[in-house]
């Protein structure tokens, strides 16, 4: 095993990092990082700071990769606004991390596990989808996608006459643009899909409910909304009073 393996930072609540900013808790792990909500010291603002495992971000690739997304997506609402990148040493490794915005909110997991039967009502549902679809327009607008939309990096901020959203945890895949920006369109008629309750509802949800789903078959989806843009346009022209 490479001396430079990290799985785990462990970061204990008040350490301070880089002279800058003190942790506070931690927020999320993966493959490639953990997040932790930090403050910073001098003036007590709170952060997100991604810190990167060195063996998942080498030459700082990583880090470079999103702190370049971004700031290209900076004027997307639905997108976490970037601060700045710093480093540290820990376990006498250099480690590398991004800091962005903290957004406050709860997952959207989270969020549909404490509905009624853990699902949407339809109308609530298309609300969900209408925010999802006009926030990856905005992505899309700009040649770039997400990569991996799902309920687990998707966070709900207020819900009230319209859904605010955050979206966290972008990839970077090796297929065209082209197919990319399909796949979040893809991702977004299953996260509508499940959060209707799935295959078990499926068959009592009205037409219009269905039209958008279309069974979750890629080649119908995908005929009839090949962007976020083209989703977003057919919710501002559905049939509403069928739902």
């Amino acid at each position: 095993m490479p001396t430079s393996y990290i799985d785990t930072f462990n970061f204990h609540a008040g350490r301070v990092i880089a002279c800058k900013y003190i942790i506070e808790k931690l927020l999320g792990s993966g493959w490639e990082a953990e997040v932790y909500l930090v403050r910073e010291c001098a003036t007590g603002i709170e952060r997100t700071a991604k810190f990167f495992f060195p063996q998942r971000n080498i030459k700082d690739k990583s880090l470079k990769f999103y702190a370049r997304k971004l700031h290209k997506l900076r004027k997307c609402p639905i997108v976490i606004q970037y601060s700045t990148q710093d480093s540290m040493i820990h376990k006498k490794m250099p480690i590398s991390f991004l800091v962005s915005e903290y957004v406050e909110g709860e997952l959207l997991t989270e969020y549909l596990k404490r509905q009624k039967g853990k699902r949407l009502h339809p109308f609530q549902a298309v609300h969900l989808l209408y925010a999802l679809a006009k926030g990856i327009e905005c992505i899309h607008s700009v040649g770039e996608y997400h990569g991996d939309l799902h309920s687990d990096n998707i966070i709900v901020q207020n819900v009230g006459l319209e859904y605010n959203l955050k979206i966290i945890d972008m990839f970077q895949w090796v297929d065209t643009p082209g197919a990319n920006i399909k796949s979040d369109v893809m991702d977004l008629i299953r996260i509508f899909y499940d959060a209707l309750g799935g295959q078990k509802h499926y068959s009592k949800h009205p037409a219009e409910i269905k039209a958008i789903c279309c069974g979750l078959k890629h080649s119908l989806a995908l005929k009839k909304f090949n962007s976020a843009g083209k989703l977003r346009c057919y919710i501002e022209n559905m049939q509403w009073d069928t739902i």
